[in-house]
């Protein structure tokens, strides 16, 4: 018996913002490879892009999602509320500006900013300052003065020259170690943990069919000793026959 498995694993980020601020250039250039599709054209994202990268053994999924913006283009807006889902469902968000605009735009910005930290007050949220190429130290300065008040995390970054992505990774893999991440669900951030656990699975799988169709104890001894090593493997304990003979004999197996 094998267990299907879904393609969408790791700790979900979803990458937000305006159109036409990079947040597929961002995406690519944490994956170090073109995995969407970058274009002057404004809305070219009109639905989500979903890749995962192990960050310090830890994964992520990150979402690429649709530009927000008013718009009457049918498609778009779809894309759009697709975005507001995908926030929703994320435990971390990237908030991505275009540098060259916020002086001019900062006050619409910071209420942007306000509006997403009082829907999700428990949710880790980056505001990421693009093309920090373009910016001088006074424009970064004012940045900073501005955000200050709002006690969020900050990172200049220029996704098209990759620079200040090592940072944000850096920044992503210490909310796993000081727990910053919530959710009602258990998240197995570990690859090898996770690979074990299935493997687990599904030997339990056969166990189970194997009692249900009244197999020989033995033969269901064997699927019971191949889930144990499993989650030997992330416990650090090894499986013993004595621990497998207790099994037997207290739970009536194959009787």
């Amino acid at each position: 018996m094998l267990l299907e498995t879904s393609s969408k694993n790791g700790i979900p980020v979803a990458i937000v913002g305006e159109p036409n601020v990079g947040k597929s250039t961002l995406l690519n250039a944490l994956l170090n490879e073109e995995r969407a599709i970058v274009s002057d054209i404004a809305g070219t994202t009109r639905d989500t892009i979903e890749d995962e990268l192990v960050i310090g053994g830890v994964g992520f999924r990150f979402i690429d999602t649709a530009g927000i913006r008013e718009t009457k283009d049918v498609v778009e807006s779809i894309g759009i509320r697709k975005t507001f889902e995908k926030i929703e469902q994320a435990q971390v968000v990237l908030y991505l500006f275009d540098g060259s605009k916020f002086k001019v735009q900062s006050s619409q910005f910071i209420v942007e900013i306000e509006q997403i930290k009082n829907k999700y007050p428990q949710k880790p949220l980056l505001i990421l300052i693009n093309k920090k190429d373009v910016l001088s130290d006074e424009d970064v300065s004012d940045i900073n003065l501005k955000l200050e008040t709002l006690n969020v995390t900050l990172i200049l970054i220029s996704a098209k020259q990759k620079t200040g992505i090592e940072e944000l990774k850096n920044q992503l893999f210490s909310f796993v170690n000081t727990g910053a991440l919530r959710n009602n669900e258990t998240i197995v951030t570990n690859t090898r943990h996770y690979d074990s656990l299935l493997k687990a699975l599904n030997e339990i799988q056969k166990v189970k069919f194997g009692l249900q169709s009244k197999l020989p104890s033995d033969l269901i001894a064997i699927d019971i000793k191949e889930a144990l090593y499993h989650f030997g493997m992330i416990t650090g304990q090894v499986t013993n026959d004595e621990l497998l003979g207790n099994i037997f004999a207290n739970f009536c197996i194959g009787k």
